[in-house]
């Protein structure tokens, strides 16, 4: 069924970061599959997929982000599902590592494979610079995650369901922890954003933006 742009502004217009959840409310495992395929399917420069989306139920575990994100704190435990978002580190991004290999084999014919390595690494290289700093890597795969970050928060609206992107973390501390629960897979991946979903518990203050003309410039 395709949704009319009104449905789709709706949507749009329904979205809002969630401050508080209502906890008497639970999001279906058929939902919520569907909000994670979303982000599944979500678009990747070169295809890497740099992301892992940990969903994460356990109380005990729960209570450890909530003790170490302010940015949680008012979301935990009254979220109904929650999702940490991690980003490949570059032990799998640079253009020659095990991952990246296989990844691209994906997305190519074999006999394609060299050509598109080379390309890679020619974008890493010399496009966007990224290896002359280890950061850089961990940076690219970071702003990828946002991608499906996004989609799944829309995906979400689309069927009434609310949620709240959080950064209010200290990243070593929360990498600590994902570490030490085994979640980071011995350095391959390290946190980039947390996403919260549930049911507001009350509606939000009207939506604010700038004005389209100040946001959208032509050049014609």
């Amino acid at each position: 069924m395709t949704m009319t742009k009104e449905e789709i502004l709706k949507a749009y217009h329904f979205r809002h970061a969630t401050k508080e959840f209502d906890p008497s409310k639970t999001i279906s495992d058929d939902d919520f599959e569907f909000i994670l395929e979303t982000g599944r399917l979500s678009p990747s420069s070169f295809g890497t997929e740099p992301w892992r989306f940990v969903v994460v139920q356990n109380e005990q575990l729960r209570n450890k982000i909530k003790s170490s994100s302010y940015g949680a704190a008012s979301k935990l435990p009254e979220a109904s599902h929650f999702v940490i978002i991690l980003a490949r580190t570059p032990l799998d991004m640079r253009y020659d590592s095990a991952y990246l290999k296989e990844q691209q084999s994906k997305e190519v014919p074999k006999e394609q494979l060299t050509r598109r390595l080379e390309l890679l690494e020619e974008f890493q290289r010399h496009d966007f610079k990224l290896l002359d700093h280890e950061r850089f890597l961990t940076d690219w795969a970071v702003k990828q995650t946002y991608i499906p970050l996004a989609n799944m928060m829309m995906a979400a609206a689309q069927i009434g369901i609310d949620s709240c992107p959080i950064e209010g973390f200290d990243i070593e501390k929360m990498n600590q922890l994902l570490d030490e629960e085994g979640l980071l897979e011995d350095g391959h991946f390290t946190i980039s954003v947390m996403l919260a979903f549930g049911y507001r518990k009350k509606e939000p203050r009207p939506k604010i933006r700038r004005p389209f003309d100040d946001v959208v410039k032509w050049v014609k």
